[in-house]
């Protein structure tokens, strides 16, 4: 019926027609008109069909309206990313997004200029294409969490996601629980929003407490991302129904590999053990490679509640205090957990391998183990510096060496190295930060990481040879146009650059980055250009990785698109549940809505931690690296926190700064000290801004500035920077004051009606934020993502760099003019889950 009825609104000669009308065209008798009614709501709520005045009603494709989802950075930009495969991202100006917030389904007109019949000149077919939202097809979400405040006339709050940079009107709070506070934290159920020249309306319907109070602050971001506590009691019954211990008659139809050496390697807090790893030599040039994934599609059946509910969640979330399961315990720590000594149910990938790293031959099968040892990597990593002293400790510094060799192999052929140390936080007792760890992708890592990337590529490889449908991890390749200005920036700094379009000459760039004293924060610079690792039906590929074949097969029991691909290889006649696209589409949004909780959930603790560090008058001296310099200051990257952000020229009292555009550095005019890209620097934390999600350092009294002693290309002649730009570009948008009408605040002087625009959050001496949507969050410097899971798009940008060639020391900056970096990195453009266990690190999945 919908396909009818697409086809007649998409014929030459259709004319908007009423639904009495399309009922005549259809040739429906009139008793079916109540049933044409409900299609057609369908269609439009779907955004496949669009009603017009006077209630007649197009297909959206031929009025340029492209349905999709909107991503909203902290400027106020939107990102659309359109339903349709294929279709390029479409970029919405602030002051064209209506009232759409971000995570909506939206429809947009695309804007189409006329062009002449000359033909477009090399370059222009790259464009970004934009466009104006002009319905809103669903709400992401219809709650919001914010900060409560008593106005002289008004009761507002103020909502803590940035991005959201309207108040919203409350009525006085009833039936919830305890009064509100001015100042506490409040949850808002939203009513109709139709006009972005006002602001939204909502009622209070849960009272949080005071933000100082213990566990309010994660009480805040479970409710913001609609984390779910609980299971339903029906779920927690199917899970005791299965039982703790494997049973005899469910041996049947397997492989026994109870007498293999089998082993995992995991964080050191993580409860969920997902894989499984043995290995043998063959002969003397070959190896046999056994890869052991848990088999949750034996106990998770389709339709089942146990299903459904892990389907809603679609993911594992790992906040910095706890991890929210898409499984109950009894599932995800217990009977599919391949914990030691205890039989345990897997899907097997058996691996041929040469002795130089090639895959020879793949097996699949249903198997069940026995594993002898639980490892850390910690534990792993103390072993492979000694020589092996029994078979197991033999066994993994085999399977190091091979894994090496694999990961040569992986990076020869074009697969990118993106990397960047990860830092995890630990708390006290009381949720209170007590230490920062950094933790490296070494080599105990990388043998893990290896042969999982090795099980996703078989497992997409034989899925697609044998034609089955299923959800495959994809990474396109990175937009034209932004490729390119990265290029010109990269050249701008004297770095050689070929044609970035030509894989070698990437690998041959980040090599380079890594030899100098820029290339750190250059590198970061790259991560922000690639597009973002999401779930699809078509095997589009993964970048990244130089996959043509990939997907997720290595983590059912955390990830839901594991489970889908599992039962798609193994379950013949079970099936799946559900359209997989729309499967595909819901799990690449919880994982996102995961990746931005989880980095909420540490920029709550690092707030705190860094505010108590001011109050104690003695703040921490940590090493920054310059990533982006303006003519109001530089931005830095600190590791050591694990987040970055802007030291103002105003809070360098010894000297006065000029900013040289064309070298894009900052020269002291009585010290003649100069502050430039990839500089090391020393700073202390100077403000913290929990509203905005963004911190101010100031140089330590040690002012030092740090060079790399290895070669600095940029000494070398200039090149002309005309169509250069920067980095981290700044957003084409003005400061707030141009998004948004500006007005006094709810309880001023003048009592009046608050405007739309929160002044405190807005403009001032905090502009732009490196960092994306979310600010200089915590996270900034992680990187497990190749593959993140994990965010919204970052800002867009065509301008170029801001400020003259002798600019002097400036005051505030417009929002508009703070750079705009991705938050954590990798794990942004990739997206993997970072952790795992009880806040516990997770590896690196692609």
């Amino acid at each position: 019926m919908e396909d009818q009825i697409l086809n007649l609104l998409g014929q030459e000669d259709y004319a908007p027609a009423n639904v009495p009308e399309l009922l005549q065209q259809l040739q429906w008798p009139p008793h079916r008109q109540q049933e044409l009614q409900q299609v057609l709501r369908g269609l439009e709520q779907s955004g496949q069909i669009t009603r017009t005045k006077g209630n007649r009603y197009i297909k959206s494709s031929e009025a340029d309206l492209i349905p999709g989802r909107i991503q909203i950075n902290r400027a106020g930009k939107g990102f659309l990313q359109p339903d349709a495969p294929g279709l390029k991202e479409i970029m919405i100006p602030a002051d064209a997004t209506s009232t759409a917030m971000h995570g909506d389904r939206v429809l947009v007109r695309r804007d189409l200029r006329p062009r002449g019949l000359r033909p477009e000149k090399p370059g222009q077919t790259d464009r970004q294409e934009s466009g104006s939202v002009i319905r809103i097809l669903e709400r992401k979400r219809t709650q919001i969490v914010g900060t409560f405040q008593r106005g002289r006339k008004f009761l507002f709050v103020i909502p803590d996601d940035p991005r959201m940079p309207h108040d919203v009107y409350v009525p006085e709070p009833r039936d919830v629980g305890r009064p509100a506070r001015d100042g506490d934290k409040v949850v808002v159920e939203l009513q109709e929003w139709e006009s972005r020249n006002s602001n939204p309306e909502g009622e209070v319907i849960e009272v949080l407490g005071s933000p100082e109070e213990g566990g309010v602050d994660m009480l805040s971001v479970l409710r913001q991302y609609q984390l779910p506590l609980h299971f339903p009691k029906n779920v927690l019954a199917e899970a005791r129904a299965i039982g703790t211990t494997v049973a005899p008659h469910e041996l049947a139809g397997r492989e026994d590999c109870r007498h293999h050496q089998v082993v995992t390697i995991d964080p050191d807090d993580a409860k969920d053990f997902d894989d499984a790893i043995c290995l043998q030599p063959v002969a003397p040039d070959q190896w046999r490679l056994w890869v052991h994934i848990a088999d949750v599609s034996h106990y998770v059946k389709p339709g089942t509640a146990l299903d459904t509910e892990a389907r809603k969640r679609g993911n594992s979330t790992y906040l910095v205090d706890r991890v929210i399961p898409m499984l109950p315990e009894a599932l995800s720590n217990e009977l599919c957990s391949l914990k030691p000594n205890v039989e345990r149910l897997t899907k097997c990938v058996e691996f041929l391998v040469s002795n130089d790293g090639q895959v020879l031959s793949t097996k699949f099968y249903p198997a069940v183990i026995h594993s002898q040892r639980r490892f850390t990597y910690k534990e792993v990593f103390a072993l492979l510096q000694q020589p092996p002293t029994d078979a197991i400790s033999r066994m993994l510094h085999d399977a190091h060496e091979l894994a090496q060799k694999i990961r040569r192999l992986r990076f020869k052929a074009g697969s990118l190295e993106l990397d960047f140390p990860e830092n995890k936080i630990r708390l006290d007792e009381q949720g209170r930060v007590l230490r920062i760890e950094r933790v490296e992708n070494d080599v105990s890592h990388q043998l893990i990481e290896e042969y999982m990337l090795l099980d996703n590529v078989a497992v997409a490889t034989q899925l697609m040879a044998r034609n089955i449908p299923a959800v495959y991890r994809v990474h396109e390749e990175p937009d034209a146009r932004r490729l390119n200005e990265y290029r010109e920036d990269v050249l701008s700094h004297q770095v050689p650059c070929g044609n970035l379009s030509k894989r070698p000459e990437v690998s041959k760039l980040l090599q380079k980055l890594g030899t100098i004293p820029i290339g750190a924060a250059l590198k970061i610079g790259f991560l922000r250009s690639l597009m973002r690792a999401r779930y699809a039906v078509e095997p589009l590929g993964h970048y990244g990785l130089a996959k043509a074949k990939y997907t997720h097969f290595t983590s059912p029991i955390r990830r839901y698109a594991d489970l889908v691909v599992h039962r798609a290889l193994f379950d013949k006649g079970a099936g799946q549940t559900g359209s997989l696209k729309a499967i595909a589409d819901e799990i690449s949004d919880t994982e996102r809505n995961s990746a931005d909780a989880e980095r909420d959930s540490k920029d709550v603790k690092m707030y705190a931690y860094l505010r108590a560090q001011l109050d104690s008058g003695k703040p921490e001296v940590y090493s920054g690296l310059v990533i982006d310099v303006r003519n109001f200051g530089f931005f830095v990257d600190v590791s050591g926190l694990a987040m970055s952000g802007l030291v103002h020229l105003s809070s360098i009292a010894d000297d006065f700064f000029i900013f040289d555009e064309a070298r894009g550095q900052l020269t002291g005019r009585r010290t003649r000290r100069v502050i430039r890209l990839g500089d090391r620097v020393e700073v202390q934390i100077a403000k913290v801004d929990s509203f905005k999600k963004q911190v101010d350092f100031r140089l330590a009294q040690t002012g030092k500035v740090q060079r790399d002693d290895r070669r600095d290309d940029r000494n070398q002649p200039l090149r002309p920077r005309q169509n250069a730009r920067p980095s981290f570009k700044p957003s084409t948008q003005a400061g707030s004051g141009q998004r948004f009408k500006s007005g006094p605040r709810p309880g001023g002087s003048q009592g009046s009606r608050p405007g739309t625009n929160r002044g405190p959050r807005h403009g001032g001496s905090n502009s732009q934020r490196p960092g994306g949507n979310q600010g200089s969050r915590p996270g900034a410097s992680n990187n497990p993502r190749l593959g993140t899971s994990q965010g919204p798009r970052p800002s867009g940008s065509q301008g170029s760099r801001p400020g003259a060639g002798n600019s002097q020391r400036s005051g505030s900056k417009p929002e508009s003019q703070r750079p705009q970096i991705p938050s954590s990195h990798s794990q942004r453009k990739f997206g993997g889950q970072g952790q795992s266990g009880q806040g516990g690190q997770r590896r690196r999945r692609r």
